[in-house]
């Protein structure tokens, strides 16, 4: 009796010592202090509900995260559970490194609450859901009030003839900008928008899969987008400017527009009164239309996960109405759950542009063409180096739209190849 004791006391305290070491790696890329502390704190409660079991956080600096990535799984160190950026899905799930979510989908409480559009994009890659979107970005127009009233701008810029105007107006103030330009990581969406609007059309391809980039009317919206900044309406230094440094550059009134999605609201709506800035639409191109992308991110888990059914625990805590809306809510995001169109901080002013933009039929959300395995080499690389080449004068608008367009031809007819 004693030694069965003994057995089940020794049995008992290994399985605990085993529980103790579990330990699931979680990676986020677009990494902010706050979003880190939200992580934090989510994470927080998945540990408490899942006794013995604790999440290695790895924040990767979002300027770098594409490399760092790329590296960390090049040296075997893959998490168990990843924020996906919309660009990169192709690239991970395409490569078999994804785990397929459809399984626990079926089996989910939530799944049924979850908007449409989540699930289409979440299954993006093969028709499968190799991620699940925590939420949406779309792109639309804040304008700093006072800087367009000391300008003498009596609305914000409907047209992108306007917005070159006000813009213009605006820089002749002593040491004030029109346009917080993105010329560093992550500017792709300024370029598309502007030049899907000169264009009239967001088709990246023709039919038989060649690159609309380097048509008439997308090299004149590059041109355009480069005209702002030669003609001095940008910040000289916004040539290298990612996130945090264009947000930053309108709360601290350097300049008068940003483009930017809802996440962004974070920190401008600490740092200014929101009755000194507004958010509206993106300026229409001469069809009267515009195009501003919309983009995604989630969580994945990794194929090679050794702890499958803990790491799905941890994506349900992050994405269940609770977790996801509080996330959100310092991320900026709209909400992937039906539920949250309820929620009072949804339904605030400050929401309205991004809602109003959604309602406008002449306003078409862009999705990048995120399908392409090389798409994230695209848009994290080759567009960051090629249009700072262009910005600073030393390839023209021909030859930007010429490399962007040879590119993409290459990659889009490749895929169309193996449909």
């Amino acid at each position: 009796m004693k030694k069965l004791v003994a057995t089940a006391i020794f049995t008992a305290l290994m399985a605990g010592t085993a529980l103790a070491d579990t330990t699931l790696k979680l990676v986020e890329v677009i990494t902010s202090p706050e979003r880190t502390e939200t992580l934090k704190s989510l994470t927080a409660k998945f540990e408490a509900e899942n006794p013995g079991t604790k999440v290695e956080i790895i924040s990767l600096p979002w300027s770098e995260a594409f490399q760092k990535f790329a590296t960390m799984v090049s040296a075997g160190d893959v998490p168990d559970v990843m924020e996906m950026p919309d660009t990169w899905l192709s690239l991970y799930a395409n490569n078999g490194m994804l785990e397929s979510l459809e399984p626990y989908l079926a089996k989910w409480q939530y799944t049924s609450g979850l908007t449409p559009r989540a699930l289409e994009l979440g299954r993006d890659v093969k028709n499968t859901a190799y991620m699940l979107p925590y939420g949406f970005y779309l792109r639309a127009m804040f304008y700093n009030k006072k800087l367009l009233q000391q300008a003498g701008v009596t609305e914000p810029p409907k047209t992108l003839e306007d917005f070159a105007e006000a813009s213009k107006k605006v820089s002749a103030l002593p040491g004030k900008y029109g346009y917080c330009l993105r010329g560093g990581p992550g500017g792709l969406n300024g370029w598309v928008m502007f030049g899907a609007s000169m264009a009239g059309s967001n088709a990246f391809f023709t039919e038989d899969g060649k690159s609309t980039f380097d048509s008439p009317g997308w090299i004149k919206g590059l041109t355009y987008v480069i005209d702002l900044y030669k003609n001095g309406y940008a910040p000289k230094d916004s040539v290298n400017w990612g996130f945090n440094e264009i947000v930053a550059g309108f709360y601290s009134g350097t300049c008068a527009f940003l483009d930017q999605d809802p996440d962004a609201l974070i920190a401008i709506a600490q740092r200014m009164k929101a009755e000194d800035f507004g958010v509206t639409g993106i300026p229409k191109g001469p069809d009267g239309k515009a195009f501003p992308t919309i983009g995604f991110a989630g969580w994945s888990m990794m194929a090679s996960s050794a702890n499958k059914d803990l790491s799905w625990k941890l994506i349900e805590t992050l994405e269940g109405p609770e977790g996801n809306i509080a996330w959100n809510k310092k991320t900026g995001a709209l909400p992937v759950h039906l539920a949250a169109e309820k929620d009072p901080f949804y339904a605030s002013e400050q929401f309205k542009g991004w809602f109003d933009e959604l309602a406008d039929k002449n306003a078409v959300p862009t999705k990048m063409p995120t399908h392409l395995e090389e798409f994230a080499f695209f848009k994290d690389s080759l567009v960051i180096k090629t249009s700072q080449e262009a910005l600073l004068g030393d390839i023209t608008p021909e030859e930007l739209a010429k490399q962007w367009a040879d590119y993409m031809t290459k990659a889009q007819q490749k895929f169309l190849s193996s449909k």
